[in-house]
């Protein structure tokens, strides 16, 4: 018996430079920059002073005391789901929700709170720590604040795999589907890192841009000029349906997740393969899940986070498996408006890639004035493109060398 086909519904992104399907697709077309100055805290004294916050009232979303006793990256995922759902026209009072999950992946988690409660434990007492200090912290909860808000009693779960977790969340909720755990998945992924701890953690690792003068063009993903990834908060959440279910409701489908691809680099903690090896092999699952040549791609939403090595890395892995198509295919880089959302960036950028599929208007990637000439493909610089195209893949790479590519097409 086949494996049933998984096709997107509902679209729920929460990011820097807009919240919500249309807000979201707009600023792309517009190549509106996300990236300004740090308000989440006093970053005056740090080598990189600017980030990519989300701007949106929670209080709409989320009652004032149910907020309170969830980390900022749960809420965002919470906000996200909302949005998702309502997209998707999913009536979940005729709908057994023992045959709906969530899965929504973070790379860190509550480190917000962590840091909150670490400051109580070691000025005060570690029993003076909020009795909701764990469950606010721990990755699973923002999966499970969607499960119980929504009362989602199929499976629930978390991908944690850092900047490829949201990617990986999409991608196992597909598995799930499958397999005939669920008909419906709520998928994506959340983060909300801009604090002390992890903007100096990346700080001395020297990973992060510090174009302080220039924030909006900090990120600068294939340029010559890039000197680091500029860190983004948000989340992103896609309702997966299987074909059949969404049929029988009369759903609007946006597309067909068709491939899903993931391997290990096995090669550094941090650096990717200096030969893209675990990038070529994900997306060559990928596509060959969706019974794909990769000459049948007509875009690509790349991983790019506007690092030296991490650029270049994906662009070998490129050439490896686009060989002579390399040239013809549209390639951009959504991190280079919003900055890089770590462990929702996979899901963000998924929703990104069906909005260019459906849409037939390939996004930019911004700042992209002085092109790195070592790398040289088509990186859609500056303006969006009107391009329509029946297949698009959107790739995740992170620490630990761990790789997610998703194919999507239509239906």
């Amino acid at each position: 018996m086949s494996a049933p086909r998984v096709v997107v519904t509902g679209l729920g992104p929460v990011t820097p430079i807009g919240s919500g399907a249309d807000a979201f697709h707009r600023a792309q077309l517009e190549g509106r920059s996300g990236v300004a100055d740090i308000t989440h805290f006093d970053a005056s004294t740090f080598p990189t002073r600017f980030a990519g916050e989300v701007a949106i009232d929670i209080g709409r979303w989320i009652d004032r005391k149910d907020a309170r006793r969830m980390d900022r990256f749960t809420q965002l995922a919470v906000v996200a789901a909302a949005l998702a759902l309502e997209d998707s026209g999913l009536d979940l009072e005729r709908e057994d929700r023992t045959r709906v999950g969530s899965l929504i992946g973070s790379g860190i988690g509550g480190m917000a709170t962590f840091e909150a409660q670490s400051r109580i434990s070691f000025e005060k007492s570690p029993l003076r720590v909020s009795p909701f200090f764990i469950p606010m912290m721990i990755a699973n909860m923002a999966s499970a604040q969607v499960a119980i808000r929504w009362g989602l009693m199929g499976p629930s779960s978390t991908t944690v795999t850092a900047c490829t977790s949201g990617a990986d969340a999409v991608g196992s909720a597909l598995r799930m589907l499958q397999a005939g755990e669920a008909e419906v998945m709520v998928a994506g992924g959340a983060e909300a890192v801009i604090t002390p701890l992890v903007v100096g953690g990346f700080a001395v690792m020297k990973a992060l841009s510090t174009r302080n003068e220039d924030p909006a063009r900090a990120s600068r993903p294939f340029s010559a000029s890039r000197d680091g990834f500029v860190l983004g908060e948000g989340a992103g959440v896609l309702v997966l349906e299987t074909l059949e279910h969404a049929r029988a409701r009369g759903a609007r489908v946006y597309a067909e997740l068709a491939g899903f691809g993931r391997s290990a680099d096995a090669y550094h903690m941090v650096e990717p393969h200096p030969q893209g090896a675990g990038a070529t092999l994900a997306m060559r699952a990928a596509l060959r899940e969706a019974g794909l040549q990769p000459s049948a791609l007509g875009y690509i939403n790349a991983h790019a986070t506007s690092t030296t090595v991490g650029d270049r890395a994906e662009v070998l892995a490129f050439r490896q498996v686009l060989g002579d198509a390399a040239m013809r295919v549209p390639i951009s880089s959504t991190k280079s408006m919003t900055g890089h959302m770590l462990g929702a960036a996979g899901a963000v950028e998924a929703i990104a890639s069906v909005q260019a599929l459906v849409s037939g208007v390939l996004p930019p990637t911004i700042n992209l004035d002085d092109p790195d000439p070592e790398l040289g493909l088509d990186f859609v610089p500056g303006e969006p493109r009107e391009a329509r195209t029946d297949w698009v893949l959107s790739n995740s790479f992170a620490f630990g060398g761990q790789n997610g590519s998703l194919v999507f097409g239509r239906v």
